[in-house]
């Protein structure tokens, strides 16, 4: 295995092939339960098997291809590892030694067995039964003087039946409180191009990604969090399709990736070169960059009418003249600031885009996660509205989600902003009035839980605790609470960060068997291009004394409000019927039963996919967003006399959300541990720092909250000069609580002021 260099930590083959082979290898084994693992991975992602509970990358619909990857493996051992955490493990351990345990140490413990009850007089979680949770819970819901002081978070982990269930049993208790995972990352995807377009999805399918002309790839790393993307673009490189890649780290699975299922490339040791060229713009420097690619059509349409596709403009768009002015007024100077690109390389770019006729746009939290996020997103949108390439084969907006069904919890319910015509459709069928205030995002929700207005917190899968920002505010905040009530499948950070009591509800993993009384049931999750696909487990479970998500939603309904307006567990006795409720409700959802038992399930239309755009103006909407006045890093210098970097948080190579599966990131030639700090050559001489020397890092901000991480490790790394990166949740201490994104809420994970300091 390549291991780093003494000044530059390099990976020097293709990512995917041998490395991909040998780390799925040693992840099995670790499970110990290898044989278990194996089995359920030749049914991730088939026809009658289960949906992978990683990434929502869609699949290639050809059933018996293999359609896992790397950290899809990891995913399922992890879930079928035969390591268990039962009552004997809560004895052997307090909840104050728990929590010195790093987050690796908490999750590679086990799966969690049954029930827990930590009452807030021992130190020590004790066994409680199924009834004696379910009733602490209604009591503590009931007992509440508004349904608003409770919260129902929710992880994109959870099934579009379970998600449904978990949304109507708040609103018949009273809120619209649904703070969940997507407030953390693409919450500007759904905002901009919902202001832009009229619907906050993507407009593209997988079979565009086999016709477009060029893909480009903004703020992404493909490679480690959705492998599976590498497989598309390696097939559209080498059906000659130019695939651009726009992301401040050179990452490599973004340049050169080796098929596992090639056994050309597997033999000969070879691989797929996949960006024909690669861009490394400053952190929050990607508005800028499109506002120099618009810049530049411009100019060139003065002498070429072709560069726009003025009929798409004259016929679907609005606002375009206000864009044009927008566009023109923006100077070259502020332009190649922010980006911190020449002009030569916008102009390369946008001569690029404009040879190319069918494009496609896709982009992640690189793009999600700064102040300016939700102007960014739309500014993607402008720069594909101005040739046309939306709506048509081949083209699109493709923001690439994170969690397996995401999407899904959110077209089912899960917003803490509903639509109007979602709360009338739930009055209409359950003949009760559903709350019209809106409810609290995440970061609102931690803010309501440190004034002591949240008491009851309750999270539906995730790790609210390790994934949020603010590490130390969190912390407080949480054990405000009266309770806390984790439904999950491994120990993690959330347990051990509780309320003044605490409950742990072990639930089913999506690769086991789900029985109920009408047998055996499968769920339904939505992945990125707006595919539903049906998934039903194969393992046994890990307990039994599990329960399905399903399941525990539905008798936390019955012990708070009831089974008067909703005979819950009716429903969750037979998933079929919670779908059909689905579809009374949702008419995207009509018939279906019928269409997920149909191969690989069915597409919601996306209706910007036709040129139909559900705006105010009945058209899509060019932003006139200026660009923002200062990006992090200028704004504080300000603030101090010490040199200012911006900082980006990201995951490892072994970890996937908040879930830490090793202590390796072998694409960045980090081994055996996470607390390093990535830096540019340039500002390592600036401030006389060496590879390996350790450093405390510490937040640039006005608020005179003191937010500072130590012993963090100098790694020399090809990033632009200013900016920085380092792992999370380590690096969540230095996010303040109020810098989020205008206009969402979204932390801004990717663009924190910070300065450094030897140890």
């Amino acid at each position: 295995m390549p291991k780093p260099s003494k000044n530059n930590p390099t990976y020097s083959t293709p990512a995917g092939g041998w490395g991909a082979l040998r780390s799925s290898a040693k992840h099995l084994i670790r499970s110990e339960n290898a044989i278990k693992s194996v089995k359920a991975l030749l049914k991730a992602n088939q026809p009658g098997g289960f949906d992978c509970p990683g990434c929502a990358w869609g699949d290639s619909a050809k059933a018996g291809k293999i359609e896992f990857c790397e950290n899809g493996v990891k995913a399922i051992a992890w879930e079928a590892t035969s390591k268990r955490v039962d009552k004997s493990f809560f004895k052997a351990f307090s909840l104050t030694q728990l929590q010195q345990w790093d987050d690796h140490s908490l999750e590679k413990s086990g799966r969690l067995t049954e029930p827990m009850f930590y009452n807030g007089e021992s130190d020590h979680y004790q066994t409680v039964s199924w009834e004696e949770a379910f009733s602490i819970i209604g009591d503590s819901l009931k007992k509440l003087s508004s349904p608003n002081e409770a919260l129902f978070y929710t992880s994109g982990r959870a099934s579009n039946e379970v998600a449904y269930l978990y949304q109507l049993f708040g609103r018949i208790f009273g809120t619209n409180n649904f703070p969940d995972c997507s407030n953390m990352c693409h919450e500007a995807s759904g905002i901009g191009m919902t202001k832009s377009l009229g619907t906050g999805k993507g407009t593209v399918t997988m079979g565009d990604f086999s016709k477009a002309d060029a893909i480009f790839v903004f703020g992404q790393n493909p490679g480690t969090n959705h492998p599976r993307m590498l497989g598309t673009l390696r097939k559209a490189s080498l059906r000659g399709a130019k695939i651009v890649s726009i992301n401040n780290l050179k990452e490599r699975g973004l340049q050169k990736f080796s098929d596992p299922q090639s056994p050309k490339e597997m033999i000969f040791f070879t691989g797929t070169k996949i960006s024909q060229h690669y861009f490394t713009p400053r952190l929050g420097g990607d508005m800028a960059l499109l506002r120099g690619i618009a810049k530049c059509l411009f100019e060139q349409y003065e002498h070429d009418k072709s560069v726009l596709d003025t009929a798409f403009i004259n016929e679907h768009c609005h606002d375009f003249e206000a864009y044009q002015q927008s566009v023109l007024s923006t100077s070259w100077d502020k332009i190649l600031d922010q980006s911190n690109l020449s002009k030569e390389e916008i102009t390369q770019i946008a001569n690029i885009y404009t040879s190319s006729n069918k494009v496609i746009f896709t982009w992640a939290m690189g793009i999600t996660q700064h102040q300016h996020s939700v102007a960014t997103v739309r500014e993607l949108v402008n720069v594909l509205m101005l040739r046309g390439n939306i709506g048509k084969v081949g083209t699109g907006a493709c923001p690439v989600r994170g969690h397996s069904n995401v999407q899904g919890n959110r077209t089912v319910g899960i917003n803490e902003k509903p639509p109007l015509a979602f709360l009338d459709a739930l009055d209409e069928r359950y003949n009760f009035t559903a709350p019209r205030e809106y409810g609290l995002n995440t970061v609102d929700s931690i803010h309501s839980m440190l004034a002591g207005k949240a008491k009851v917190f309750i999270g539906l899968g995730g790790n609210f605790a390790a994934a949020t920002p603010d590490t130390k505010r969190t912390y407080n905040a949480l054990r405000q609470c009266d309770l806390t009530v984790q439904i999950s499948t491994k120990l993690n950070r959330s347990h051990v960060v509780t309320g003044k009591r605490a409950l742990i509800l072990p639930c089913l993993g999506r690769t086991e068997i789900d029985r109920q009384t009408s047998g055996e049931q499968c769920i339904t999750v939505e992945d990125s291009m707006s595919m539903v696909h049906s998934s039903a487990g194969q393992n046994e479970p890990a307990s039994r004394k599990l329960r399905s998500e399903t399941s525990i939603v539905a008798e936390m309904a019955m012990a708070t409000v009831g089974s008067s307006i909703v005979d819950w567990r009716k429903l969750s006795s037979d998933y079929t019927l919670i779908r059909q409720e689905i579809s009374n409700v949702l008419p995207d959802f009509s018939h279906y039963n019928t269409k997920v038992a149909s191969g690989r399930g069915f597409y919601l239309q996306n209706p910007a996919g036709l040129r139909q755009w559900r705006t105010p103006m009945k058209k899509a909407i060019f932003s006139d967003a200026k660009l923002p006045k200062q990006l992090i890093h200028e704004s504080a210098k300000e603030l101090t006399n010490e040199s200012v970097l911006t900082l980006q948080t990201l995951r490892s190579h072994d970890q996937y959300n908040t879930s830490i599966y090793g202590m390796d990131d072998r694409y960045r030639g980090v081994f055996g541990e996470r607390k390093v700090l990535f830096i540019n050559t340039i500002d390592m001489k600036k401030q006389s720092l060496k590879n390996g020397e350790l450093v405390k890092i510490k937040t640039i901000s006005n608020d005179n909250v003191e937010r500072s991480v130590s012993n963090f490790k100098i790694v020399e790394y090809s990033i632009p000069e200013g900016c920085v990166a380092a792992y999370y949740p380590e690096t969540n201490p230095l996010v303040p609580l109020e810098s989020t994104a205008n206009d969402c809420g979204t932390p801004t994970y990717k663009s924190i002021a910070v300065s450094i300091e030897k140890m």
